[in-house]
């Protein structure tokens, strides 16, 4: 089957976690910008998950421009990454809230690096539904920032009891190392 109603569906999914994550910032009562340092760790843990849920959409859209079929595994594989996407906004909400409390950083983690996990399960389904010759196997190669990703919030969730801005600058890492377009499949796609 073809990959254009997962793609529709999944931009949807995405789209309602980021409208989740908004309405999570509250306005203030009071109109001077004093009002607004409250709500600082609130924003701080948006502007971070906006950003990862927006790589993960962007990754997502390239995986699938290469993608030409899926089958039940692939499905259910989008599936696994979309409930862990999902709690994104919980986590967001949750450690913003508390003012980065090391529990609720580490939870963040425990959630970031189960989406990263799920991506992982996703690329492999793909290159099993594809075969390991296809462009989009090629394309993924050995998938350097994924691993590196994973091993990022592996250490930041015990960093995170430690002191939880060092988990938190973990997590940023990895988005800022993606943050850089991986350029794999779009190459292979020209080739």
């Amino acid at each position: 089957m073809g990959t254009t109603r997962l793609e529709a569906f999944s931009d949807g999914v995405i789209a309602i976690i980021i409208t989740i994550m908004v309405l999570e910032l509250k306005v203030p009562h009071g109109d001077d910008p004093t009002a607004l340092m409250p709500l600082v760790p609130v924003f701080v843990s948006y502007v971070l998950s906006f950003v990862f849920v927006g790589i993960y959409w962007n990754n997502h859209h390239h995986l699938f421009h290469a993608a030409k079929e899926v089958n039940g595994a692939v499905l259910w594989a989008n599936l696994h990454l979309l409930f862990w996407l999902s709690l994104i906004p919980f986590v967001t909400g949750w450690m913003g809230e508390n003012h980065f409390a090391s529990r609720t950083v580490a939870l963040y983690g425990v959630v970031l690096l189960m989406a990263a996990l799920a991506y992982l399960i996703l690329t492999r389904a793909l290159v099993h539904c594809h075969g390991r010759n296809a462009t989009l196997a090629s394309a993924l190669g050995g998938d350097f920032k994924g691993k590196i990703s994973v091993l990022f919030y592996v250490a930041g969730i015990p960093l995170a009891f430690v002191h939880p801005m060092l988990g938190y600058a973990l997590y940023a890492v990895v988005a800022v190392l993606w943050l850089v377009p991986d350029r794999r499949i779009e190459r292979a796609l020209r080739e």
